[in-house]
């Protein structure tokens, strides 16, 4: 697994020990990075929801947004993740790893949202929770922000939840990346 284009293009980030976390694809994170392109710049605010690896937070880093938080309810996961922006040398200051459930960082109150958020929770998951949030909540979206979800093919994600719409849906093999932004 790599960083596929930007500062740290190229770079190798450390792999799970186990099959427990599934990366996300060097082909899928760069269509995904082709689409969200021209929404990055050096005040993007990115939320890795369900972060993994970290590989789509250290993607937009490396890419050039000014903030990531990255958020999995794994410590042995945001320990690798911990693992791989020390090892590129991201400075503190760019980045914060939250140990907590998805669910759990949604329902809460944010004093400032984020201009884009990768959500990415375990195929067979609930992600109602968490598309509801961000469907009622104000926090969290920021005005113009994006929500992309990424799910297998076959599962049916809603085109509205509360103030978020679908506006586009990309497939690559198994796996779909909705992308929501408020209505």
């Amino acid at each position: 697994m790599r960083v596929i284009s930007g500062v740290y293009g190229g770079r190798m980030l450390k792999s799970p020990p186990d099959h427990r976390i599934r990366p996300t694809s060097d082909r899928l994170r760069e269509t995904l990075f082709n689409v969200l392109a021209p929404r990055i710049d050096e005040e993007t605010r990115f939320l890795d929801l369900c972060a993994g690896t970290g590989a789509i937070g250290i993607e937009a880093v490396s890419r050039g947004v000014a903030f990531v938080t990255f958020i999995d309810r794994s410590r042995k996961a945001c320990a690798l993740i911990e693992e791989n922006l020390d090892k590129l040398g991201v400075p503190e200051s760019d980045t914060e790893v939250l140990n907590l459930e998805a669910e759990n960082f949604t329902g809460r109150e944010h004093e400032t949202g984020w201009d884009i958020v990768y959500f990415d929770p375990p195929y067979d998951s609930n992600y109602s929770v968490v598309l509801h949030d961000f469907g009622t909540k104000g926090d969290l979206l920021r005005d113009g922000g994006v929500l992309v979800v990424e799910h297998h093919t076959k599962k049916q994600m809603p085109d509205i939840v509360g103030t978020i719409r679908r506006w586009r849906m990309l497939k690559q093999g198994e796996t779909s990346l909705s992308f929501y932004e408020n209505a």
